[in-house]
C-alpha cells in the first residue's frame, strides 16, 4: 500500500510539511502548515492554493479585507478556507497555535480570492440519512467545486464519519486524482479504507492518494469518529462533477434500499 498510503504517525512540526508533490501521480502539492501563536505567514505562490483551517484562531488577510476566525473542533464546527489563484498575495496571522491543510495545483486562470465559511460554502449535507439503518450516514461538507468556483482546478471538502459507520459509500470512483487526509476523535483511533479490492487501515495523520479510478469507500472503527479532508484535481477537459458508483452496490443509495436491506433481529 506504500504507493497509496503516506503515514505521519508523529504528527507535524511547526512550519510546512509536504506530504504529496505536484510532480507525483496526484499532480497536487498537499501538506500541513502549523504556525505558532503570533506568527505571520505570507502567501504568494505560482500555484492555485487553498488554505483550510483545521484548528486554531487566525486572521485571513487579503485585498484589504480581514476575516478573524476560530475553529476548536474540525468534527463539530464548519470549515474556514482561503482560496487563491496563482501569484496572488495574502497573509495568515496566527492568533493562537494554528494548523492548516494546504492544497495546490497548476492553474493559469485568474479568479478572485475567496474566503469560505458557512455562508458561502456549497453544503453541509447529511448524506445517507434514513437509508440502510443509518449505517452510511455521514456529514459531507463541500467547500468549493466547479459549481461555485468554475475557474479552479481544485475541489475541496471534508467528511465527518460517526464511529462504526461507513462513508464514501456506496463504493465509487472517478478519473480525477484525489487525496484524503485523516484525523480521529482519539489519537489511537482508526478506520479501514478500500482501494479497489484491497483494504488497509488508516490512522491519525495518514494521507491516502486515490488514483487509477479505484473504488474508495471508508469505514470508521466503533468508538472512533473519523474526519477526512478530500481534495480533487480537475483533469484537462475533464473536470470532476460526479462520481461513478460501482453498479452492483449502487442500489444502496436509493430510497428503495430500505425495502431491500436485511432487517435482522438479534
Amino acid at each position: 500500500m506504500s504507493d497509496y498510503l503516506i503515514r505521519q504517525p508523529e504528527g507535524f512540526s511547526v512550519g510546512y510539511t509536504a506530504i504529496t508533490h505536484i510532480s507525483d501521480d496526484t499532480g497536487m502539492n498537499f501538506g500541513i502548515l502549523k504556525l505558532n501563536a503570533n506568527e505571520e505567514y505570507s502567501i504568494n505562490n505560482p500555484l492555485e492554493s487553498a488554505y483550510l483551517l483545521i484548528q486554531g484562531k487566525c486572521i485571513f488577510a487579503y485585498d484589504n479585507k480581514e476575516h478573524i476566525v476560530e475553529r476548536q473542533s474540525c468534527f463539530d464546527e464548519n470549515p474556514f478556507a482561503l482560496h487563491l489563484s496563482a501569484n496572488t498575495s495574502a497573509t495568515i496571522k496566527a492568533l493562537t497555535a494554528c494548523e492548516f491543510a494546504v492544497s495546490q495545483t497548476t492553474n493559469s486562470k485568474h479568479f478572485a480570492t475567496t474566503f469560505y465559511d458557512h455562508s458561502n460554502m456549497l453544503e453541509s449535507e447529511h448524506r445517507g440519512k434514513d437509508l440502510l439503518n443509518d449505517t452510511a450516514y455521514r456529514m459531507v461538507r463541500t467547500i468549493f467545486d466547479i459549481r461555485n468556483s468554475p475557474d479552479a482546478k481544485l475541489v475541496l471538502g471534508e467528511v465527518i464519519t460517526a464511529p462504526g459507520r461507513w462513508s464514501s459509500y456506496p463504493p465509487h470512483h472517478h478519473e480525477q486524482p484525489e487525496i484524503y487526509h485523516y484525523r480521529f476523535t482519539e489519537p489511537q483511533g482508526y478506520g479501514h479504507a478500500e482501494c479497489g479490492d484491497e483494504i488497509f487501515k488508516v490512522r491519525q495523520f495518514d494521507t491516502y492518494k486515490i488514483l487509477n479510478e479505484k473504488d474508495h469507500a471508508q469505514a470508521a472503527a466503533p468508538g472512533y469518529g473519523m474526519y477526512y479532508i478530500w481534495v480533487i484535481r480537475h483533469l484537462e477537459n475533464k473536470p470532476y462533477d460526479y462520481p461513478t458508483f460501482t453498479q452492483e452496490h449502487s442500489w444502496t443509495k436509493s430510497e428503495e434500499a430500505n425495502n431491500r436491506v436485511w432487517k435482522g433481529k438479534f
